[in-house]
């Protein structure tokens, strides 16, 4: 490809992993929300990152027969609609103050963002050398990572910063109609951002549709003229477990920051600075991977070393205490960067004709993110919230297994 539309392309593509983290952090701030303004239970309010990523693991192989059809483009415009369908939903929902509704909403948004991944994500490795695949996914990485924290500060911003008494004063305001009208009247805070949330990914949908991005030739396979089927490659399938149970590390190490802050008695105004300093970790983390992969090394064995990084410092947030034992859990955000970037190649090569699907089945893998958390504050009511943070141990050690051994498995007969 040429390097203006190369480096056009991959501007593009930025935008849309902006998009997905500006969408996908905002979940932080909607449990809370919805906590209060749909008057919810912890376990009820659990449902909004259920709902949210569940939807991957339902879409992510129809997407992968979609973007076949009408291709890596169409398919990224696809997803964009669905997504500001999905987010115009929240306005009636917060009309009604139906928790339904905006779960609705919530799994909305996920089967576009399902669909948007499942194009972009393939796209931005197959678009340069394979070899350079982490640096690139490192790039989006820092979009996403950038698009969250401005994210969960504006939505916070619009929702919280001048409703405290409000909220407040809910605590103790008996049932009846003061009360409901109060309620409503926080619910409908959340219409005006989505609105605009939606008019964005409109005006995206136009943006990418004028930018007519070039099609990726995705090689086809050619060997002694049999046809290969997917289940054929052993290390996809190792592949797509190793995102599952990244995905669910990753949204442990971010998602309970606050929780674990009140666990060492810090109070929320403390805590929720947390997942921005996790997100910072991040970002810091992209940022050294491009500068080091793969001049100073490859993607792969920058994987194993931040996979040792990640365990020892869950050794030292399990054996530590207070501010020490939080710090080592934002500073596994770090760790984390490389992992998607080098996951995805190593479990993409050379698919041939099976790239859309092997996309797709990492995009479903996505899954993770609603069932290890689960699992993880299920530990946290047997044996505390500190010690089920070993839960990350069966995490880490799979994916090493996967970056050591498991993505050799190609299954071809020699």
């Amino acid at each position: 490809m040429k390097e203006n539309k190369y480096a056009f392309s991959l501007f593009v593509i930025g935008s849309l992993f902006f998009v997905f983290g500006f969408i996908t952090w905002l979940n932080n701030i909607l449990i809370p929300f919805f906590k209060t303004t749909c008057e919810l239970t912890d376990f009820q309010s659990s449902f909004v990152p259920f709902a949210f990523y569940i939807s991957y693991f339902v879409m992510a192989i129809p997407s992968s027969y979609l973007i076949k059809k009408v291709g890596y483009g169409n398919g990224m415009i696809l997803g964009l609609v669905t997504m500001a369908v999905g987010s115009i939903i929240f306005v009636p929902a917060a009309m009604t103050r139906l928790f339904g509704f905006f779960l609705v909403g919530l799994f909305v948004q996920g089967i576009g963002l399902s669909i948007l991944q499942t194009a972009s994500n393939p796209y931005a490795t197959i678009l340069g050398p394979i070899e350079t695949a982490a640096r690139r996914i490192s790039m989006m990485g820092i979009c996403n990572k950038v698009a969250g924290m401005i994210g969960i500060l504006v939505l916070y911003k619009s929702l919280f910063s001048n409703t405290e008494q409000e909220v407040k004063l809910l605590e103790t305001m008996p049932a009846g109609p003061n009360r409901d009208l109060l309620l409503q009247q926080l619910s409908n805070q959340i219409i005006l951002p989505y609105i605009v949330i939606t008019a964005i990914l409109i005006l995206l949908v136009v943006f990418l549709k004028l930018a007519k991005l070039p099609e990726p030739q995705v090689e086809t396979e050619e060997s002694n003229g049999s046809e290969r089927s997917v289940f054929s490659y052993p290390y996809l399938w190792l592949g797509a477990f190793a995102i599952f149970f990244y995905v669910g590390a990753e949204v442990i190490a971010i998602d309970y920051l606050v929780r674990y802050g009140e666990f060492w008695g810090l109070p929320i105004a403390v805590g929720k600075n947390f997942g921005i300093f996790a997100l910072i970790a991040l970002v810091v983390g992209y940022l050294l991977g491009i500068l080091t992969v793969p001049r100073m090394i490859s993607q792969r064995n920058a994987l194993i070393m931040h996979l040792i990084i990640a365990m020892a410092l869950v050794v030292g947030a399990v054996g530590t205490q207070g501010m020490l034992s939080i710090a080592c859990i934002i500073m596994l955000s770090f760790t984390h960067a490389i992992m998607w970037p080098a996951i995805w190649p190593l479990s993409i090569h050379d698919l041939g004709k099976h790239t859309e699907f092997g996309s797709a089945l990492l995009v479903m893998a996505i899954a993770g993110g609603a069932i290890i958390p689960l699992v993880y504050g299920k530990l946290c009511d047997v044996i505390g919230n500190q010690t089920a943070y070993c839960i990350l141990f069966v995490c880490y050690i799979y994916i090493l297994f996967f970056a050591t051994l498991g993505y050799k498995f190609n299954g071809k007969k020699n």
